[in-house]
């Protein structure tokens, strides 16, 4: 097999390749023009509060897709499976960025004064 053909191809795996590093690019001058201007930089909670709805608009769209599929509606199940990977993965991140804040919140509270 050639890999061209299929949900999965050698075209379409170079066409996320080249959006990942268009985003990672992009992320790399958000953070460069932040930098330039702390000032303006957002609380930490407004930081947590924006992952925390970006995580969740995940994983609406996923159970929307999902729900789309079921029905029988004309949805692709590489998008679908490809949603729920995407939302399954910021749930775990959020998940662990949760219990190092609990960590690190239970290390000073043990601190003596």
């Amino acid at each position: 097999m050639t890999g061209v053909t299929g949900p999965m191809g050698v075209d379409r795996v170079m066409a996320l390749r080249a959006q990942i590093l268009e985003k990672n690019s992009a992320l790399s001058r958000a953070n460069a023009s932040a930098a330039a201007t702390p000032a303006a930089a957002p609380s930490f909670g407004d930081t947590m509060a924006s992952a925390l709805k970006d995580v969740n608009a995940g994983q609406v769209q996923a159970n929307q897709l999902s729900e789309s599929y079921e029905r029988g509606e004309t949805v692709d199940i590489a998008k679908v499976m490809l949603a729920r990977q995407q939302a399954s993965v910021g749930f775990e991140a959020t998940l662990q960025v949760r219990n190092k804040l609990l960590s690190a919140y239970k290390d000073i509270m043990s601190m003596p004064v």
